[in-house]
């Protein structure tokens, strides 16, 4: 039981601004966005992620639009510096894209950052050091003379350093670290000490980080603090004013907007609020609640499913099935009334006129998502039924996006039959739902396949035959199994997923392959399934059988 938390805990003071601004303005423009799922996500991780996974992290946090992407902490990690020289001297950066690297105020590190990105054509440098008492009392054991000092030095060490380097545009971002708990007047101090020892002018700008390092006070108290340093800071005018916030408290998203609203131009965060405790700033959901309000964010999660199954596979972190725009059951409706008011509204909604459907904040479409699983039963007798009858009669056990999509298969079937339906009813629809003979969109079965060495990876010779009995042969070459059928049936085919099952155990199991798939054109996406002894066939019967299914949608929407 918690008993007086006072003997404990003092909660910060507010901020002394009988004047504030920022409760009165309303947000009209998107940030700078700075993704930190490199750096600050990647030290989150139980296994941090590898050359390879970063690599591939580092191109979706491209494709989806971030102009700068903090990419490690070169300095403290052998892994980080040869990253950021691999994608400096392969040319792999675009040129609207800027790259971050942080380090620690000590000459060494500083020296090794700057050998880290020398030659590039555009370069952040991040300086960090803790301000707040209890860090300057028991870690350092430093006063505020010293730690403006200590700033000022390394600045100025930097300089000469990046003198030598004139080929390359260099920016300094400057964060006090631990911010939210420190004296404002110590805060101000020690910024406006960076800022005259970096000296930004219109040709030499300058980023100023504020971070809520560990969230202790409510977002309004941060917004006053961000208000009351964007009123006092030298050299405004040549200054972004960037914040960095935590989500201990759980407000991390709501920090970051009062913040802009008090002055702040730029936002750091991770995809999805991947971060050290609580999690980072959740960029994907502070990005669309702008959208929602008619705000163009410019970063693209327009598939947003995409978007988190690259995150999970990099990161070997799940999402949240109700994370807000994401999660799998996030347009999913449980309650009577609110499938009601659901469909009422999605019947009212013209395509020309303003989004105004109940308990739908954002159409599902925008993100790639369906409308197939919002208006469904509740989980005692939609999917948690379907889902508990097919493993205990059959031993399916479905991924849960795959109960979602075939949930409202079953659902249609119900509505039509107007009764309740059997398990072997549901086992029937299953089967021709997803084990069929699967045919591509030229109307071929499978017939065999051969798998054969390839110097790129697997072969794999693939015989289709028609409705008429012809025979089709067809060759691809993949990094596997699936990769390589869905090379040779030469279709604009993603696969998201893949599982695969024993639908019984012994010498005579039959193994159940399950792919995710999606289309260029098909909102969504959708399952494929594959039922043989030998799981290799299993496999592309499953990517057929995905094949088949988009093909028909993609037909039907069409």
């Amino acid at each position: 039981m918690l008993t007086d938390p006072s003997r404990k805990y003092h909660p910060f003071p507010a901020i002394d601004l009988p004047d504030r601004q920022w409760p009165s303005r309303t947000l009209n423009v998107a940030p700078i966005w700075l993704s930190t799922d490199l750096r600050d996500g990647n030290q989150a991780l139980f296994e941090p992620m590898s050359r390879e996974r970063k690599l591939r992290l580092f191109q979706e946090l491209v494709r989806i639009g971030f102009k700068e992407i903090e990419v490690g902490f070169p300095s403290a990690s052998r892994t980080d510096f040869e990253i950021v020289r691999h994608l400096i001297d392969a040319d792999l950066i675009p040129e609207d894209v800027t790259p971050m690297v942080i380090t620690q105020l000590r000459a060494d590190l500083i020296e090794a950052t700057v050998r880290s990105v020398a030659g590039a054509r555009r370069v952040i440098v991040h300086f960090y050091n803790a301000i707040a008492p209890a860090w300057r009392e028991i870690v350092f054991g430093m006063g505020v003379p010293q730690i403006i000092e200590m700033v000022e030095q390394h600045i100025a060490l930097f300089r000469r350093l990046t003198a030598a380097h004139p080929q390359t545009q260099w920016v300094l971002q400057y964060s006090p670290e631990t911010f939210c708990m420190a004296e404002l007047e110590v805060s101000l101090a020690v910024c406006n000490a960076a800022i005259r020892a970096w000296d930004p002018g219109p040709q030499r700008s300058m980023i100023i980080n504020l971070p809520t390092t560990v969230e202790v006070s409510t977002p309004n108290v941060f917004a006053d603090q961000i208000e009351w340093m964007d009123r006092r800071l030298e050299r405004r005018e040549h200054i972004v004013l960037s914040v960095h916030p935590h989500n201990d408290r759980g407000t991390g998203v709501a920090c970051a907007e009062q913040a802009l609203l008090a002055g702040a131009q730029r936002v750091e965060g991770c995809l999805f609020g991947n971060g050290e405790r609580s999690g980072n700033l959740d960029v994907v959901t502070l990005a669309l609640n702008l959208y929602t309000q008619g705000i163009a964010p410019g970063l693209d999660f327009s598939d947003i499913t995409a978007v988190a199954r690259v995150a999970e596979d990099c990161t070997a972190l799940p999402i949240h099935p109700r994370h807000p725009y994401v999660g799998d059951l996030v347009f999913t409706a449980f309650s009577g009334s609110h499938q009601d008011a659901i469909a009422k509204g999605l019947t009212a909604q013209r395509s020309d006129a303003p989004w105004r459907v109940p308990y739908l904040p954002i159409d599902p479409l925008d993100l790639g998502r369906t409308y197939d699983s919002i208006v469904r039963v509740n989980s005692q007798s939609g999917k948690g039924g379907i889902a508990f009858l097919l493993q205990r009669d059959y031993g399916v056990v479905m991924p849960r996006r795959m109960q979602v999509e075939f949930s409202s298969i079953v659902q249609a079937l119900a509505d039509d039959c107007e009764t309740e339906l059997s398990s072997e009813q549901i086992w029937e629809l299953f089967e021709r739902t997803y084990l069929a003979p699967p045919s591509t969109h030229a109307g071929f079965i499978y017939r065999t396949h051969r798998l054969f060495e390839h110097p790129e990876g697997q072969g794999l010779e693939l015989e289709l035959i028609g409705v008429d009995g012809s025979v089709k042969t067809c060759r691809g070459v993949g990094n596997g199994p699936i990769a390589a059928t869905v090379a040779a049936l030469d279709l604009p085919l993603r696969i998201d997923s893949y599982e695969e099952r024993s639908l019984n155990a012994g010498t005579n199991a039959t193994a159940l392959a399950i792919v995710e798939a999606a289309w260029p054109g098909v909102p969504g996406s959708r399952f494929g399934v594959g039922r043989h002894p030998n799981i290799i066939t299993a496999s592309i019967l499953a990517v057929l059988s995905a094949a088949t299914r988009l093909s028909a949608a993609g037909k039907v929407d069409s």
